[in-house]
C-alpha cells in the first residue's frame, strides 16, 4: 500500500463504525450463501444472512450466471448503445409483465422504464405519478379558465357586472395560482424506506436519513399501519380545493373543485428496513380504497420483497395488494448486474414521460440479458425455486420462534415472510447491566450482536436500518438446514451472553 492510500478516504466515519463494532472485514470472495475474508495466508469462510440487503436470492457467484456473463463479455455484448433498439430489455419486460399479470389475475399490460438501483426506480415512479397530477391538474386549471371565458362572455353581452366579474377573476386566478405551485404530497406508511435519493429520501419514515433534506424535494405523509381510518383522517386534514365560477341565477359565483394535491401511495408489501413488518389486511384494503377514491396510483416496491423472496414472486400477491406501479431491482441483477425497473400499468402510463426520463446506464444489453436469465431460472421447473424459498423460509421462521420461546426476555418477535425474515430483541434500556445499556444508548445496539456473530461464529447479519434491534435474515433460496442450525446456535450464544452475562463480549472492540 503506498503513502497516499494509507490515509481511509472512502467513507472514513462509515469506516469507524463498522470498526467499533468488528464489522470492518475486507471480503475477497463470495460463492453461494459464503463469504471469505483473508486472515493472514488462509480464506475464512462467512455464512452470509444479509444477501446484499436481498440482492442474491440465487446466491454469490451464481455458477450460471457467471458463465453466461462471460459468454456476454466475450461477444462484446454492447453496453453502450443508448437511443437504439433494444429488444433484449423488450424481452424482459415482457417477461415480467406475464409473471404479474399471472399473480394477480389481470390481463391489462404494464410499460416498462429500465433503471440502475431500486432507489432510482422509486425516482422513476414518483416523477411518472407527478406528471400524472401535472396532466390532471392542467386539466381542472383548463375547465376553470373555460369557466371564465363563460363569465366574461356574459359580462360583454352586459348580463354581469363588468367590475364583479373581474374582481371574482382575479381572485380566483391568484387563488388557483399558489395552489398550483404547492409541492405534491405522497401517501406511505410509518416505518417505510424507499432509497436515499433526493426524492425517495423524502418516503424514508427514519428522520435521520430524511429531515435534513426536506427542502429539497415532495413531502410525504406517514399512515400508521395499526389505526383503522388513519389515512382517511390525513387525506381530510390535507385536502385542498381549486375555486371555479359558475353563472347562477345569471350572476358569477365561486365553486370549489378537489384539487389533485396527492401524487401517489408507495409501500414496501414488507417494510424492509424500518423492521421487517408485513402490511395488515386492513391497511391494504384502506389503501387500495383511498387511492381509488382519489384517482392516484398505488406504487408497490417489490425492490427487496420481490422476485420470489416470499416464496411468489411478488410478496403484495400474499396480501392481495394491487399496484398500479411495480418497481423491482436487487435480485432482478441475479448478484452480479445492476438492474432495475420500473413497470407502469397501460391505462396510466404517459408516453412523452420516456422523453423526460432516462439514465446512461440503464436498459444496456448486459443488465437486460443477466435480468433475462434470472427469470428464466426463476421460473423453472414452474416455479421451484418460489417453492424452495417459502419451504427455506417456513423452516428458518419456525427455528427463530422456538428459539425466541427459548428466551422470552432477550428475543421480542419473529416477523417477515419467506427469505425476508426480522428477528427483534428487546430493548437493554433498563438492563442491569452497565454495559448493555451502554450499547443501548449508543444507537447501535444491532451492529454490536452482528459484530459478536461475525467474530464469534463467522456468521454475516445486519440489524434493520431504521430499526437496529431486528437482525434482518435474507439469504439465497439454496440455504440449507445445516446454515440454519448453524444460525440458531450462534444465536442461542448471543442469546445467553445477553441473558446469562453482563454482555461484555458484546462491547465495542479495541
Amino acid at each position: 500500500m503506498t503513502a497516499q492510500t494509507t490515509q481511509e478516504l472512502a467513507e472514513p466515519y462509515l469506516r469507524r463504525v463498522l470498526g467499533t463494532a468488528g464489522l470492518d472485514v475486507e471480503y475477497v470472495r463470495g460463492h453461494g450463501d459464503t463469504l471469505y475474508y483473508r486472515k493472514g495466508d488462509e480464506e475464512v469462510p462467512v455464512l452470509d444472512l444479509v444477501g446484499g440487503y436481498g440482492s442474491t436470492l440465487l446466491g454469490h457467484s451464481n455458477p450460471e450466471l457467471v458463465a453466461y456473463a462471460r459468454e456476454l463479455l466475450a461477444a462484446q455484448t454492447p453496453i453502450h448503445a443508448q437511443f437504439s433498439r433494444h429488444p433484449y430489455a423488450n424481452d424482459v419486460a415482457a417477461d415480467l409483465v406475464r409473471i404479474i399479470q399471472r399473480e394477480t389475475g389481470s390481463e391489462e399490460p404494464f410499460f416498462a422504464i429500465f433503471a440502475n438501483s431500486g432507489a432510482e426506480a422509486i425516482e422513476a415512479a414518483m416523477k411518472h405519478a407527478e406528471f400524472e397530477r401535472h396532466v390532471r391538474l392542467e386539466q381542472l386549471r383548463a375547465a376553470v379558465g373555460v369557466s371564465i371565458e363563460a363569465v366574461r362572455a356574459a359580462v360583454a353581452e352586459g348580463s354581469v357586472a363588468a367590475a364583479e366579474a373581474e374582481a371574482l377573476i382575479a381572485d380566483v386566478t391568484a387563488h388557483n395560482e399558489a395552489l398550483a405551485t404547492s409541492p405534491p404530497l405522497f401517501l406511505t406508511p410509518v416505518g417505510s424506506f424507499h432509497g436515499k435519493l433526493a426524492a425517495s429520501t423524502q418516503l424514508t419514515y427514519n428522520p435521520i436519513y430524511r429531515a435534513v433534506f426536506s427542502a429539497l424535494a415532495a413531502q410525504a405523509r406517514f399512515v400508521p399501519l395499526d389505526e383503522p381510518g388513519a389515512i382517511d383522517e390525513i387525506v381530510r386534514s390535507e385536502s385542498r380545493w381549486l375555486h371555479d365560477l359558475a353563472l347562477e341565477g345569471g350572476r358569477p359565483t365561486v365553486v370549489q373543485r378537489p384539487f389533485p394535491g396527492f401524487c401517489a401511495v408507495v409501500l414496501e408489501p414488507i417494510l424492509g428496513e424500518g423492521g421487517i413488518h408485513e402490511l395488515p389486511a386492513a391497511f391494504v384494503h384502506d389503501v387500495q380504497r383511498v387511492a381509488g377514491e382519489l384517482d392516484i396510483p398505488v406504487v408497490v416496491d417489490e425492490v427487496q420483497s420481490g422476485m420470489g423472496r416470499t416464496g411468489a414472486f411478488l410478496a403484495s400477491s400474499h396480501l392481495g395488494l394491487r399496484g398500479d406501479y411495480y418497481t423491482l431491482a436487487k435480485s432482478l441483477g441475479g448478484g452480479i448486474a445492476k438492474a432495475a425497473v420500473l413497470l407502469v400499468r397501460a391505462s396510466r402510463y404517459l408516453n412523452d414521460f420516456e422523453m423526460m426520463h432516462s439514465s446512461t446506464f440503464a436498459k444496456d444489453s448486459y443488465s437486460c440479458l443477466i435480468a433475462g436469465r434470472v427469470l428464466q431460472m426463476l421460473e423453472a421447473g414452474d416455479g421451484e425455486i418460489y417453492r424452495s424459498a417459502g419451504a427455506r423460509g417456513a423452516e428458518l421462521r419456525q427455528a427463530l420462534q422456538e428459539l425466541q420461546r427459548e428466551f422470552p426476555g432477550v428475543l421480542k418477535e419473529v416477523r417477515g415472510r419467506g427469505l425476508m425474515l426480522g428477528l427483534e430483541f428487546c430493548e437493554q434500556a433498563h438492563s442491569p447491566s452497565p454495559v448493555l445499556r451502554q450499547l443501548h444508548a449508543s444507537g447501535f445496539f444491532g451492529y454490536f450482536l452482528s459484530g459478536y456473530l461475525l467474530r464469534e461464529h463467522h456468521i454475516r447479519t445486519f440489524p434493520t436500518s431504521s430499526a437496529v434491534h431486528t437482525l434482518r435474515f435474507e439469504p439465497s433460496a439454496f440455504i440449507t438446514t445445516a446454515d440454519i442450525t448453524r444460525l440458531v446456535g450462534a444465536l442461542r450464544d448471543l442469546c445467553t451472553q445477553i441473558a446469562g452475562t453482563d454482555g461484555h463480549r458484546l462491547a465495542p472492540v479495541g
